[in-house]
């Protein structure tokens, strides 16, 4: 248990968790009201367990707040790149074929379990429990660049720059085909798959209101190739940088599929789009590689603690770095 935190109202009408929220800037609102729904307020002695309720002027509240739980997860001693580091969030860049959550067929070894190992002792509590705060994902074989927090505060900070789209996110893919322009800007819904539900699609009817509204930044780096048949320039791959205004689910994956463009090596959104190349591919560099080849290598957004701008890159992995080389010589 922590020590006791102690406040004289110095304003009456008042509502309890707002003006918790004002005094004591560790804790989110939601987590004071927490705190109060479990009877760990006092005022002037008497449990105040409704944050409703309204401050008395020169009343004396005492909050306790208990040490936080411990994660489900156990923690796993998984070695990490970090890139940042401090009391308050962390940055990694995480490499393929990690899961960042426990999920049905990752219940070990993922993001989760090796920050809870590295972190351990330095993590204050997410809303009461002893984990790191995921506010964005990469999906498992993505690699590349995320932050998580290591308080309430900072949690909270955090999602809401990603709420407001003030994050700076940028990939490097690698696709099948180039696109048509070579940069532009695609706005769709992307919602779960009416035939697949473990797939994300392009809602095409343009006046549905189901999904999410998904945009994504393009720009074409570099083509290899030719594709045979297609127009005068039109490669047949490409290395693409793509920035996020938003982030769901498989976005660029789903986005650049939608434009003729699916990432190379992608399984789910990709499958049988690469055979060309397979045939092209006389040593082990592309007939190898085994995932989508997608790699977050830039992140930036305010520090929400000390207000710092922030800002991190991240070189191709190895196995991006032997793509692009075979890619070059198409």
């Amino acid at each position: 248990m922590t020590a006791p935190i102690t406040l004289i109202a110095e304003q009456k009408g008042l509502r309890l968790d707002r003006w918790l929220a004002d005094e004591i800037e560790e804790y989110s609102r939601s987590r004071l009201k927490a705190l109060i729904e479990d009877e760990n307020l006092t005022c002037n002695g008497e449990v105040m367990a409704n944050p409703a309720h309204k401050t008395i002027l020169g009343a004396e509240y005492v909050l306790n707040v208990p040490d936080p739980v411990a994660a489900d997860p156990t923690p796993e001693d998984i070695p990490l790149d970090v890139v940042f580091e401090d009391e308050h969030l962390i940055v990694v860049n995480k490499p393929n074929a990690m899961a960042v959550h426990p999920a049905a067929g990752n219940w070990s070894g993922t993001l989760v379990h090796a920050l809870l190992h590295h972190c351990a002792g330095s993590l204050s509590g997410i809303g009461g429990v002893e984990r790191p705060g995921i506010v964005h994902r990469l999906d498992k074989d993505t690699s590349g660049l995320l932050v998580a927090a290591k308080d309430d505060k900072t949690h909270n900070g955090l999602a809401e720059q990603f709420a407001e789209h003030s994050v700076k996110r940028a990939y490097i893919a690698f696709t099948r085909s180039s696109p048509e322009p070579r940069a532009g800007r695609i706005k769709t819904r992307i919602a779960r798959s009416d035939t697949d539900r473990k797939k994300m699609a392009v809602v095409n009817d343009p006046h549905s209101l189901s999904g999410k509204l998904a945009i994504t930044n393009y720009s074409t780096l570099a083509t290899y190739g030719r594709e045979g048949g297609a127009m005068l320039g039109r490669g047949l791959a490409a290395k693409v940088e793509c920035r996020l205004e938003t982030g769901r689910t498989h976005q660029i994956r789903v986005h650049m599929a939608h434009i003729g463009c699916p990432l190379l090596g992608d399984p789910t959104y990709g499958r049988g789009r690469s055979q060309k190349l397979k045939e092209l591919d006389d040593g082990r560099a592309f007939k190898d590689f085994r995932r989508q080849a997608l790699h977050a290598y830039e992140l930036g957004f305010r520090h929400p603690v000390t207000g710092e701008a922030l800002h991190f890159t991240s070189d191709l992995p190895k196995d991006m770095q032997r793509l692009e080389k075979f890619l070059a010589t198409l």
